[in-house]
């Protein structure tokens, strides 16, 4: 289906590919990965025509259909379905011919060609294809203009769906998706039958649709078959591999160069020399392993709250007199865990915002901690950066009172180093500007953490460090994300926004996922078992809950212990320090015997704390590997 033979490609001079090779058979589907900026989706670009490569081929099979993604989203008064239906040109086309043919011959060849195409169902395909990403069959007859961008430009996906071409490229689709729109295109992709290439940084998504990964990484292209975790680990055994085969490598150069060294000007060895000598010359040196580190991310440590941080009594919440969600009878504390779920317009966002003080209840209440800070993290945020401000000047402008080096140093806790933090906002990359809003979304140390789709823009690599950071933060988090790895990592419970509240749901998201899918109960109608399974499946289900739940006093007994061994460790610190000082005129001795009593008190109380927190971070790694 797809060869590429030793591409080069180049942007301003610089190399974004150089001998870049690939041959990829029809039916295959392969997921791309690479740090941002490595050249993906100049890579697709390249295949599908939009670019020219400086050198070398790429070869498509004969009469084949590529379809790229469109970077604009569609506009226009026809209605969605239309816009889908107008995406296969064949079937408009032949449509066209049917209604103004006047040859028998012809219109009889048209009309078999429009039932080999199964035309006259389309436009149910089409229907169910915009069902599966959001839009019913109301939305569906609403002209494009009536669309904000981002759900305009979930027609467009459905469009080129629909069209199903014969190479279907797709760059980082989930991102125009909430998580059940992730879920269906996945279910979609996984049983689509013919050739598939899609840049994502999901690792959940990659998973379950790609057989095989294609590694973008220093200008060259390296095809690894299986899953992503399979890619994972057979790239970290090459890795290795590669640098001990460079130790042993330079030991034997050592070796060799000693004896040229050595005997290089004694007659009697010389002619040994010189074959040591042409054997380093053919020696290829093995280049060291240096794989780019992710940028750091680190939460400030929240001050302690007593619970419950946040309650909600029967509220509901909105825009101007009609309320978005009502019945809502929930409360947070410090270490509750909670992704949300539910489809885009179902109000997650609007719930979102209720939690962080920017919609008030219309009716009940609200009770929040007297200190609670919160941080809200959202995609318009990004958008809302100054483009001629740097990342110090954004984060020193929300930190008055900080020094330049306080200010840097809460720079670098989020991957933003000296020279990088002094870089206008518009010469970030997406993900460097969603690390500069982490950074000021806890500028003040927030006790809960509201994060609407914070992985969007960043790679695999930096939302592993952003799940590390998300369970070392200390306190509250409310997460909505289509990212299923991130989910799963960070989120101890779910609630599920739909029907008009928003409410625990009994299950885990294979659970969800069979819901969205249509195999599991009904997403509004309840407990109930709506689709008659057995009482047992909901059982299990609860069960299963429970058994997430009974982590939470495990957590909260390891952060306990922890933030005693750090309070212990500082306190003997600074009586080391006093102990170490010496005596003012007129101090006694007995200074000194109160101070070394107190030493070894904290000694023990510091022993036991370690001693407690080693046993509860192990009865917590065994409830969660049970």
């Amino acid at each position: 289906m797809l060869h590429l033979n030793e591409v080069i490609y180049r942007i301003a001079g610089r190399e974004i590919l150089a001998g870049a090779s690939l041959h990829v058979p029809a039916g295959h589907k392969v997921g791309v990965v690479g740090r941002n900026g490595a050249g993906k989706t100049t890579l697709l670009r390249l295949i599908a025509g939009e670019l020219q490569a400086d050198g070398g081929s790429i070869r498509l099979r004969r009469d084949a259909r590529v379809g790229l993604l469109a970077q604009e989203a569609p506009a226009g008064r026809s209605s969605l379905l239309d816009a889908v239906l107008a995406a296969d040109s064949e079937r408009a086309r032949l449509l066209g011919e049917a209604e103004t043919a006047t040859d028998p011959a012809r219109i009889a060849e048209v009309h078999q060609r429009l039932a080999d195409i199964q035309a006259h169902a389309a436009p149910a395909r089409a229907a169910r294809i915009l069902a599966g990403l959001g839009f019913d069959e109301s939305a569906q007859a609403r002209p494009l203009d009536d669309f904000s961008g981002g759900w305009r430009m979930r027609v467009a996906l459905a469009a080129i769906l629909f069209a199903e071409p014969d190479l279907l490229l797709l760059d980082e689709p989930t991102n125009y998706l909430d998580l059940e729109g992730a879920i269906w295109l996945e279910s979609f992709l996984t049983s689509y039958p013919r050739t598939l290439l899609i840049v994502s940084h999901d690792r959940d998504f990659l998973n379950r649709v790609a057989g095989a990964i294609l590694l973008v990484d220093e200008c060259k292209l390296k095809l690894y078959r299986g899953n992503y975790d399979g890619f994972e680990r057979t790239r970290a055994g090459q890795l290795a591999l590669q640098e001990k085969m460079r130790a042993n490598q330079e030991v034997q150069r050592r070796h060799l160069q000693a004896f040229v060294d050595r005997f290089r000007y004694k007659a009697s060895k010389a002619r040994q020399a010189q074959s040591r000598l042409k054997a380093l010359a053919r020696m290829a040196p093995i280049a060291a392993v240096m794989e780019a580190r992710a940028p750091s991310i680190c939460f400030p440590e929240p001050a302690p709250l007593a619970p419950p941080i946040l309650r909600l009594e029967q509220a509901a919440v909105g825009y101007t007199e009609r309320p978005v969600l009502s019945r809502l009878d929930l409360r947070l504390d410090m270490d509750d865990r909670i992704a949300l779920l539910g489809r885009n317009g179902n109000g997650k966002s609007t719930f979102a915002k209720l939690l962080c003080g920017e919609l008030a209840p219309m009716a009940g209440r609200i009770h929040r901690a007297g200190k609670l800070k919160v941080g809200y993290f959202a995609q318009h945020q990004i958008d809302a950066l100054n483009p001629d401000w740097t990342a110090f000047r954004h984060l020193a402008a929300a930190l008055p009172k900080l020094s330049a080096v306080a200010v840097r140093a809460r720079l670098g806790a989020f991957g933003f180093a000296q020279a990088q933090a002094d870089v206008a906002a518009s010469e970030l990359s997406g993900g460097e500007k969603a690390r500069l809003v982490l950074a000021l979304i806890s500028a003040e140390a927030p006790g809960l953490l509201v994060l609407d789709e914070p992985s969007n823009h960043l790679d695999v690599d930096t939302r592993q460090v952003l799940v590390q950071a998300l369970n070392d933060f200390s306190g509250g988090i409310v997460l909505i994300s289509h990212d299923r790895h991130l989910v799963e990592l960070v989120a101890d419970r779910l609630w599920l926004v739909a029907a008009g509240t928003v409410r625990p749901f009994d299950g885990d998201l294979d659970d969800y996922r069979r819901l969205v899918l249509g195999q599991g109960q009904g997403g509004d109608k309840g407990e109930g078992d709506s689709n008659g399974r057995p009482a047992d499946r909901k059982r299990g289900r609860r069960r299963a809950a429970e058994a997430r739940q009974q982590l939470t006093p495990l957590r909260t007994r390891a952060r306990q212990a922890e933030a005693a061994v750090e309070r212990l460790s500082q306190e003997l610190g600074r009586l080391d320090a006093e102990l170490a000082r010496p005596l003012a005129d007129g101090e006694g001795a007995a200074r000194l015997v109160g101070l070394n009593r107190r030493r070894a008190e904290i000694e023990r109380e510091l022993a036991a704390a370690e001693a407690d927190w080693v046993e509860a971070t192990d009865a917590l790694e065994a409830a969660r590997s049970a």
